[in-house]
């Protein structure tokens, strides 16, 4: 047995494949690094960070194999995952809106806004639309007050935004998707 910390289980071997096939080699190799350190536990952080980095989301079999190959309790794996803002549960939208609620964006219309968005899209802050094509989130400040109200869609900044104009935004990102999609259907198989 490989295990430098003593290993919980008498299939460590099966449970290990089991981690690793559903974080891949490089997570597994990068976590095996951080169990030969001195204290491995310290380096949950990072590792969830890299999980994120891969999968865009840190999902209940990534969180569970996390803790299985580190040999840190499952509970403290998922609080830490839950504790941290930066650490997403839910899978994020193609296109992650960010709203911004500063002073300066507030007072020119932003909770309007906020309400067309809700009501276009079906979902609530920290929510993604059923088809995954949106995740809704607020920013306390983008850096554009000047540009208020504003909201990034990725990383196009819309200013001075009203919200008849959010149907004619939203539609312009669905059909940037659906020329992608149909770009990469119409792409030769490498």
């Amino acid at each position: 047995m490989n295990c430098q910390h003593a290993c919980s289980t008498d299939n460590w071997a099966e449970v290990k494949a089991a981690a690793e096939r559903v974080l891949g080699e490089d997570l597994a190799a990068f976590i095996e690094q951080c169990r030969a350190e001195a204290d491995p536990h310290s380096q949950l952080i990072a590792v969830l960070h890299r999980v994120q980095g891969k999968f865009g989301y840190l999902g209940e079999s990534q969180l569970d194999a996390v803790a299985q190959l580190l040999q840190v309790p499952a509970a403290k794996v998922s609080g830490v995952a839950s504790f941290y803002h930066y650490f997403r549960l839910q899978p994020r939208g193609k296109f992650i809106i960010n709203l911004c609620l500063g002073t300066a964006c507030y007072v020119k219309g932003a909770d309007r806004l906020a309400e067309k968005l809700a009501d276009e899209l079906g979902i609530r802050f920290g929510e993604t639309t059923g088809d995954g094509m949106f995740t809704l989130e607020g920013a306390r400040c983008l850096g554009a007050c000047s540009l208020a109200p504003v909201m990034v869609v990725n990383d196009d900044m819309h200013g001075s935004v009203t919200p008849d104009q959010i149907p004619i935004i939203l539609d312009q990102y669905l059909k940037k998707a659906r020329q992608q999609g149909e770009e990469k259907a119409a792409a030769p198989a490498s």
